[in-house]
């Protein structure tokens, strides 16, 4: 999986929106796949056009370390679900929930070239990754 730093890096060396599409396909289909009974109504995010589904899983430090791995049925979608994986699997929870994701996706220029449905969809992934780290640091 790529650094959210490196993605950054590529979406400025990309010109044109054009192109940045296509990189985030390719972003998308180097997902690793989630095995088909990961993908169940519990795991599936809710607010996305997409189907989306999300899955975490918590080490037992103490602030819990958190990895996600996604998946969805679009390109597209899944490229976003590939940047948002980039930008929060790994940390803890208190660094995930801290973390400004839309400043992040503003530096991409995410908000100014996502139809509504995938912006209010990327929005709706964000906020089930921080409730996922909130309940992990509850529970820690």
């Amino acid at each position: 999986m790529r650094r959210i730093e490196d993605i950054e890096s590529d979406f400025e060396f990309l010109d044109d929106w054009e192109d940045r599409y296509r990189y985030l396909i390719e972003l998308g289909r180097e997902l690793p796949a989630l095995p088909p009974e990961a993908m169940t109504e519990e795991s599936k995010v809710r607010g996305c056009a997409s189907q989306v589904w999300l899955v975490s899983r918590a080490d037992g430090e103490t602030p819990p370390h958190i990895t996600f791995a996604g998946q969805s049925d679009a390109h597209i979608v899944r490229g976003l679900v590939a940047i948002a994986l980039a930008l929060f699997s790994g940390r803890t929870a208190p660094q995930i929930v801290e973390t400004d994701a839309e400043a992040v996706f503003a530096r991409l220029g995410l908000q100014d070239h996502l139809s509504p449905q995938r912006s209010n969809g990327l929005r709706s992934m964000v906020a089930r990754i921080k409730e996922e780290a909130r309940q992990a640091m509850a529970a820690a």
